[in-house]
């Protein structure tokens, strides 16, 4: 195994380190009493994004620092999609949860999305490396469907956004919004793979492009899901 094996294993290793500590930290603040459930996913969020570009920078990990630049944008645009779909759809729902709300939508998610983004672009990423650029796409769609199915089947359970006026699966799982979440991680990724040569500037309008991809799918399928085959 050469340097650049070994860099690339030791920051694959420290990836999945990292996501697992976060993970206890997450389940330890989540346990907090009295504190509102919307601060509780804001401090989190606070804590991963830090966490990670911190530690990116600190072991000069220039890739690690380039997904996560790119997702935080997208995850900063995204507040649009989800305000659309419970401001003028009703679709969605934010409850109070004792947070800031832009719009209709809670304040936390201005960072939400880049933490399953971060996990779906660096998993693409390190397939591509391993085995070739199909693999990485075929694994791309499966982490995306697994992140964001089990997300949007269980984030209720703790009082966050849910469903609602939509076709379900398992009670909370709306079917519409399962296709476009599967576009959003894979034109991420191949998004991601196009700016990897260019310019940092080109990050920010097409993280805006991703956005009105994923909002204009969210249209779209609700349309033909509930509208045309009125399921």
């Amino acid at each position: 195994m050469n340097v650049f094996e070994l860099n690339l294993a030791r920051q694959e290793r420290e990836f999945i380190i990292f996501h697992i500590i976060f993970s206890l930290i997450a389940a330890l603040i989540l346990l907090i009493p009295l504190l509102p459930i919307g601060w509780k996913l804001f401090i989190l969020v606070i804590i991963y994004n830090v966490g990670i570009i911190f530690f990116a920078i600190q072991r000069e990990y220039r890739l690690w620092q380039d997904i996560w630049i790119f997702t935080i944008l997208i995850s900063v645009f995204q507040v649009f999609p989800d305000w659309f779909l419970s401001a003028e759809l009703n679709i969605l729902v934010f409850p109070e949860d004792g947070l800031f709300k832009i719009g209709t939508v809670s304040g936390y998610m201005l960072g939400l999305w880049s933490i399953p983004l971060i996990i779906i672009i660096f998993t693409g990423i390190r397939i591509n490396e391993r085995k070739d650029l199909k693999m990485s796409y075929l694994a791309v769609s499966f982490v995306t469907l697994m992140i964001f199915t089990v997300s949007e089947t269980t984030i209720w359970m703790i009082g966050s956004w849910y469903a609602q006026n939509v076709f379900t699966l398992f009670g909370h799982l709306a079917l519409y919004i399962i296709f476009p979440e599967l576009i959003l991680g894979v034109s991420s990724y191949w998004v991601f793979l196009y700016l990897q040569k260019k310019p940092e500037i080109y990050k920010i309008p097409l993280s805006f492009l991703v956005m009105l991809l994923y909002l204009g799918s969210c249209s779209f399928f609700y349309f033909v899901i509930e509208e045309i085959l009125m399921l």
